[in-house]
């Protein structure tokens, strides 16, 4: 007897129950009420010259890099390369579905994760023990 081999079919796109497409053809105050309040009332307040600056780049190119990290995640973004600003250097940042109505600083970490091994040249001998597990 033969399994039958399940198909799975990757789940189509939703933000608050419309699809990318429709996002696309909202105007901006449409999308907005969409958002979470602290992002619908940044976008309502307008956007910094900056901002327009970085949305008229993107109309342009595929690529762009910029230091706003505080630009919402907009459906008109979805698909394009942006390189963000993390602090020390640029991190690319490949814009998908599932990232509107987030900030752009999210998906570019400012800090890094630093494990320490052992007790280093020069370390006392009391700091020098280190339990067995």
């Amino acid at each position: 007897m033969a399994l039958k081999s399940k198909v799975v079919r990757p789940k189509d796109f939703k933000y608050r129950g419309y699809t990318l497409d429709e996002l696309k053809k909202m105007t901006l105050e449409q999308f907005a009420q969409l958002l979470p309040a602290r992002e619908r009332r940044k976008i309502l307040r307008g956007f910094t010259e900056q901002e327009e600056k970085l949305l008229r780049k993107l109309k342009k190119k595929d690529a762009v890099r910029t230091h706003c990290r505080d630009m919402i995640v907009l459906p008109e973004m979805v698909g394009k390369i942006i390189m963000v600003h993390n602090g020390k250097d640029f991190v690319r940042v490949e814009v998908k579905p599932e990232m509107i109505g987030h900030r752009l600083g999210e998906f570019a970490q400012t800090r890094t994760f630093i494990k320490h091994s052992g007790p280093g040249v020069g370390a006392t001998r009391s700091s020098k023990f280190v339990p067995l597990k």
